[in-house]
């Protein structure tokens, strides 16, 4: 197997109750293997919910983590995301240093990335960007100048295009990147 290490999306589908996320979390702790971004949400089905982890490693890690996560009972669905075939998603909010003489910079810079100003004071803005995680990069490197006083990601979110949907899948083996 290669043991390149790269960024891998696990998307599962998991029952949504009490104690799931800690066993699903303590599978990846007792291995030594860091979460670099987890999300998890309700779905449209009130009896599950969905389950975004990114993990940096090689194939064999990935292989690893999703071997062990499909052999709990909590787990109904899982599967690698390809990038290709995905819509990924994250939310940042971030709090700048913006006196008066710099406001119209950050503002002609919210206007190229198309984000959003939701709290303004006397010395700070509050700024909300949408999109896929290369983008939030690119943006905090912009405005990291101006200081960043604190920030905020949720975590990145993926859908698979067009009708295919992690419910359908009936292996994860061929949906590796």
């Amino acid at each position: 197997m290669d043991s390149e290490t790269k960024k891998y999306t696990i998307s599962a589908l998991v029952a949504n109750k009490s104690g799931v996320l800690t066993r699903i979390s303590g599978l990846f702790s007792r291995r030594g293997y860091n979460i670099e971004s987890l999300t998890v949400c309700a779905t449209e089905d009130p009896d599950l919910s969905r389950m975004t982890v990114i993990l940096i490693g090689d194939e064999y890690m990935l292989y690893q983590m999703i071997r062990q996560m499909d052999k709990l009972e909590d787990v109904k669905k899982i599967g690698c995301a390809n990038e290709l075939d995905c819509v990924y998603r994250e939310l940042l909010l971030a709090k700048v240093a913006a006196t008066s003489d710099v406001r119209s910079q950050i503002t002609l810079i919210n206007e190229v990335y198309k984000a959003k100003v939701v709290d303004l004071s006397i010395d700070t803005m509050i700024l909300e960007l949408t999109g896929d995680p290369e983008k939030l990069d690119a943006y905090l490197k912009v405005i990291e100048p101006f200081g960043i006083l604190e920030m905020q990601r949720t975590g990145v979110t993926v859908l698979a295009r067009g009708r295919h949907t992690l419910k359908d899948r009936d292996c994860y083996g061929d949906h590796v990147n």
